[in-house]
C-alpha cells in the first residue's frame, strides 16, 4: 500500500466552521486540505450559496447570502479542496480514511478538525415515517440545492428558530402556509425569562424572530402556540395533522406535514474517536468533551461547530479559527504576540454570537412526549423498523443500554448506524430504567461511518 499523502491540517466538513478553519489555517501558512461531501462548500447553512440565484438570497434572506463572502475568502485562501469524499474513518493516529471518484483514499494531517455540523433531532411521533411527512431542515435544503417548493398548503410543526425562519421563507417565496403549530407555551417563555438580560445583548438575533412572527400575523397564518400530542393521519400517506391545545384536539387536513423540534450534533465521528461525551440537559443531547479549542484528549484532533454543542453559524466560524490559530501555535507558525491578537478578537466575536443561545435553548427546549413516544406502536429505528414498545420490551428483559438493543433486536443496526435513532433510544432506556441518560450512555460507534463497498476497500491496496 502506498504511503498516505501528508499534511499540515486535515478538515472535515465545509460549513462554516470548517471553511474558518481553512481560512486561518492559511494565513499562517500551513497546507491545508479540507473534505466534504458536496460538490460546492457552504454546509447545510449555506448550501448551494455560490449557485443561488438573486432571487432564492432574497428569499432565504440575508444570514444565507452572507455565506457567499465565506466561500469566496475560502476559494481565495489557497486550501486544497477535495469535493465529493466520503469520510468514513478517522483515526487517533490521524490518517482520514475517504471514498472519492469510487476509490478509497487516505489522507495523514499533522493536526484534524471535524466540522461535521449538526442534523435535524428524531421527532418520533405516530405517523412520522407516513410519505408526506419530512423534516423542516430537509425541506429547507430542498430548495437551497434544487429550488423545491410546496405546491400545496403545507403544516409546519413542533419548535424552534429553523420553524419560523422557513415559514418566513417560504411565505417571501409564495408559498401556501395551511398553519405554523409550534410547541412554545406559557411556561417555556417563564422557563426562559430568567435569561432574557443576557439574550438581549443579542437583540440582532432576537429582532430577526420578532419579524418573523410578524411576517405570519402580516399573512394571516394561523398560528396554533402551546401544542402538544402531535400525531400524523393517513394510511398510504400524510393526510392530516392531529395535536392538542388548551385541552382540545385539533386536526389539520394536509398533504405534507414538516416536523421540527430543533437540531443536535452530529457525533458520529467524535464516538467513533472514542472520545469521551456527556449528556448536555440544556441542549438535550450528546457533546464531546473537548478543552478550549476544541481538542479532544491531547490528541491533535479538534472538534468545532454544531458537532461539539449547538452554537450556531458565526459562532462555528469563530470555533473554527480558534482551532486553526491553536494549530498554527503548536506547529510553530504563530508567535505569542502574534497569536495573542488573533485570538482575542476571535473570541471577542464568538462571545457576542453566543449571549442568545441560553435563552434559545430554554424557550424551544422539546418537549418529552415528542422525544420519548409513549405509544408502542411509534417506529424508533426506522432502518430496521423497530418500536418504542419493543424498546421498552427490551428494557423488561434486562437490556441496559443502546449497544445491547442491537443483540435484542437490530437497533441501529441499518445503515445510519444508529444516527437517526440514538438519542431517541437513548432516552427511551434511561424513561424505562428511571436513570438519567448519562448513565444509560450511546451507541458504540465503529468505522465505517459511512457505507463502504467490499470493492472499494480493495481499492486501498491497489
Amino acid at each position: 500500500m502506498a504511503a498516505a499523502e501528508s499534511v499540515d491540517l486535515v478538515i472535515v466538513g465545509a460549513g462554516p466552521g470548517g471553511l474558518a478553519a481553512a481560512i486561518e489555517a492559511r494565513k499562517s501558512g500551513l497546507s491545508c486540505t479540507l473534505l466534504d461531501e458536496q460538490a460546492a462548500p457552504g454546509g447545510q447553512i449555506y448550501r448551494a450559496v455560490d449557485a443561488s440565484t438573486a432571487r432564492m438570497r432574497e428569499v432565504l434572506g440575508e444570514d444565507y447570502a452572507a455565506g457567499a463572502l465565506l466561500t469566496e475568502e475560502f476559494r481565495r485562501s489557497g486550501a486544497n479542496h477535495v469535493r465529493g469524499a466520503s469520510v468514513w474513518n478517522v483515526g487517533r493516529d490521524r490518517q482520514v480514511n475517504y471514498l472519492h471518484a469510487g476509490s478509497n483514499k487516505v489522507l495523514e494531517g499533522r493536526h484534524i478538525v471535524l466540522a461535521t455540523g449538526a442534523m435535524e433531532r428524531p421527532f418520533p411521533v405516530p405517523g412520522w415515517t407516513l410519505p408526506g411527512v419530512m423534516g423542516a431542515g430537509a425541506a429547507q435544503i430542498l430548495y437551497k440545492s434544487a429550488g423545491a417548493l410546496p405546491t400545496a398548503p403545507v403544516v409546519l410543526a413542533g419548535g424552534g428558530p429553523l420553524l419560523y425562519l422557513l415559514a418566513s421563507q417560504y411565505l417571501n417565496a409564495g408559498v401556501k402556509l395551511a398553519a405554523v403549530v409550534h410547541t412554545t407555551g406559557a411556561g417555556d417563555y417563564l422557563r426562559a425569562a430568567g435569561l432574557l438580560p443576557r439574550a438581549l445583548r443579542g437583540w440582532r438575533d432576537l429582532r430577526k424572530g420578532i419579524r418573523m412572527l410578524r411576517d405570519l400575523r402580516a399573512h394571516k397564518v394561523p398560528v396554533y402556540a402551546g401544542a402538544s400530542d402531535f400525531s400524523i393521519e393517513g394510511t398510504e400517506r400524510a393526510q392530516a395533522v392531529c395535536f392538542t391545545r388548551k385541552g382540545r384536539i385539533h386536526r389539520i387536513e394536509t398533504p405534507l406535514v414538516l416536523l421540527h423540534q430543533g437540531v443536535v450534533p452530529n457525533t458520529q465521528l467524535s464516538w467513533s474517536l472514542r472520545a469521551e461525551h456527556v449528556w448536555d440537559e440544556a441542549q438535550l443531547c450528546w457533546v464531546p468533551c473537548t478543552d478550549a479549542y476544541g481538542q479532544i484528549d491531547h490528541s491533535g484532533i479538534y472538534i468545532v461547530g454544531d458537532s461539539r454543542g449547538i452554537v450556531g453559524a458565526k459562532a462555528s466560524a469563530s470555533q473554527g479559527r480558534l482551532a486553526a490559530i491553536e494549530i498554527a501555535s503548536q506547529q510553530g507558525k504563530l508567535s505569542l504576540a502574534q497569536r495573542g491578537g488573533r485570538e482575542e478578537a476571535v473570541r471577542k466575536g464568538l462571545r457576542a454570537n453566543l449571549h442568545v443561545r441560553p435563552f434559545l435553548d430554554a424557550l424551544y427546549r422539546p418537549l418529552d412526549a415528542h422525544r420519548i413516544p409513549a405509544q408502542e406502536s411509534v417506529v424508533v429505528c426506522r432502518c430496521e423498523e423497530v418500536t418504542a414498545g419493543q424498546i421498552r420490551g427490551h428494557v423488561a428483559v434486562g437490556c441496559q443500554g443502546p449497544n445491547q438493543t442491537k443483540a435484542f433486536g437490530r437497533c441501529g443496526m441499518g445503515p445510519c448506524q444508529g444516527r437517526l435513532c440514538g438519542l431517541t433510544v437513548t432516552e427511551l432506556i434511561a424513561d424505562a430504567r428511571g436513570v438519567s441518560p448519562g448513565e444509560v450512555g450511546y451507541y458504540r460507534i465503529r468505522p465505517p461511518i459511512k457505507p463502504v463497498t467490499l470493492g472499494e476497500l480493495a481499492g486501498v491496496a491497489s
